[in-house]
């Protein structure tokens, strides 16, 4: 993500004559941070730009209450979060058995003509999407966003303690996942 300077570009998004501008910043500052953690998340190229549409979107007709309680950030994550999971939830994508071998992220991961990761990355990524939904969020904010867990609490409405839990649960599960492969 581009470092910007949150309260410049709030002032810049609460005052109708820059608006436009500060907002092509927001879009350019957070695409593709935010594209990759809800790709993670949905898998698909295309279900993944839908849904960062949608995250614009939302975040475009929200900015007038954006009261600035919460870091511009966590606010853009949490509608990001919140985004992904109501395209999960329509598109009833249960969490995988970990006993499953029939893995169909790791298969249409694979199958992605974007997705351009080695064997062990497709592996991780198959550990990754047997995870059940919310130890996956919590995975991905922090191993490849390094959110801070305070950060996560904002984002995801949930105590530091229980992310934390979740987080080691989901690195014993993708852990005991790679243990399985040798």
């Amino acid at each position: 993500m581009k470092s910007i300077d949150e309260k410049l570009l709030i002032a810049q998004l609460q005052d109708e004559s820059t608006r436009d501008a500060a907002f092509a910043t927001l879009v350019d500052a957070y695409k593709e941070a935010l594209y990759w953690q809800i790709r993670r998340m949905v898998v698909s190229h295309d279900d993944a730009d839908d849904v960062l549409q949608n995250t614009f979107i939302k975040i475009w007709t929200g900015l007038p209450s954006f009261r600035g309680e919460s870091k511009l950030s966590t606010w853009i994550y949490r509608i990001a979060t919140n985004e992904t999971l109501n395209f999960l939830e329509r598109q009833r994508q249960p969490a995988m058995s970990l006993d499953d071998n029939d893995n169909n992220t790791a298969l249409s991961l694979q199958s992605d003509p974007y997705f351009d990761g080695d064997e062990t990355q497709a592996q991780l990524q198959a550990a990754i999407g047997q995870l059940p939904a919310k130890q996956r969020q919590v995975f991905m904010l922090k191993y490849y966003e390094d959110m801070k867990y305070e950060d996560m609490s904002e984002v995801l409405k949930t105590s530091v303690g229980a992310l934390k839990a979740s987080y080691h649960h989901a690195v014993k599960k993708i852990c005991n996942f790679f243990e399985r492969l040798d």
